[in-house]
């Protein structure tokens, strides 16, 4: 692939699906790339979700599969200049964002969410993948999202408590769905969002502690 034309699009998420399809040949070689692939995730956050798309198949990969993670290596093959890029910054802030695709998977209506964390202006932890249950309203699955992207905040401030490093300010942390946000701070349970795990409602406990 070293000679192959570059893409400017990763993935398109309406092309890994279940359809009907012939299964690729050689499913080792497929699972050594997608492994491959994974690694790379490590230092490009911008290839997770098509990775995370594309591993989901690994089981049975068919030739559908095959062309869309040759399209990934397509995309890497324009982008090798793109990177983590480490700058220096005065901020010891943590903040983070956090985003969720409501019910995007056509297979099982699962819902994929992911966030990243930012020290100053460097990105130091990221996720994506998807959910374990599905999401009855969007509200519940940036909820789900920002719940992950929440804990992960957590852990990142006692490793650096523990490294003596300190905060003059609070985490903040961005979420593009109203519905999550005001549930984040409003204390009454509303009948939409009853159906939402308690376990998730520790975000509230930290907001109102203004840890977040």
């Amino acid at each position: 692939m070293l000679s192959c034309k570059p893409v400017d699009t990763l993935i398109s998420t309406s092309k890994a699906t279940i359809l009907p399809d012939p299964l690729f040949s050689d499913a080792t070689h497929f699972r050594q790339i997608m492994g491959a692939l994974q690694y790379l995730t490590f230092t490009r956050p911008d290839i997770c979700f098509a990775v995370n798309r594309v591993c989901q198949f690994m089981h049975a990969p068919t030739n559908s599969h095959w062309a869309t993670m040759k399209r990934i290596l397509r995309y890497l093959r324009g982008t090798a200049s793109h990177g983590l890029h480490i700058t220096c910054s005065s901020s010891f802030a943590l903040h983070g964002f956090t985003d969720a695709d409501w019910v995007g998977s056509v297979e099982d209506r699962k819902s994929t969410g992911g966030y990243v964390v930012f020290f100053g202006q460097t990105p130091i932890s990221w996720k994506s993948g998807k959910q374990r249950t599905v999401a009855r309203s969007s509200t519940e699955a940036e909820y789900k999202t920002l719940a992950d992207g929440t804990a992960e905040v957590i852990w990142l401030q006692y490793l650096l408590t523990d490294l003596q490093i300190s905060s003059a300010s609070a985490p903040i942390i961005w979420c593009d769905n109203l519905g999550a946000t005001y549930l984040s701070v409003n204390p009454i349970s509303h009948a939409r969002t009853k159906h939402v795990e308690v376990d998730y409602h520790f975000v509230r406990d930290k907001v109102a502690k203004k840890e977040i």
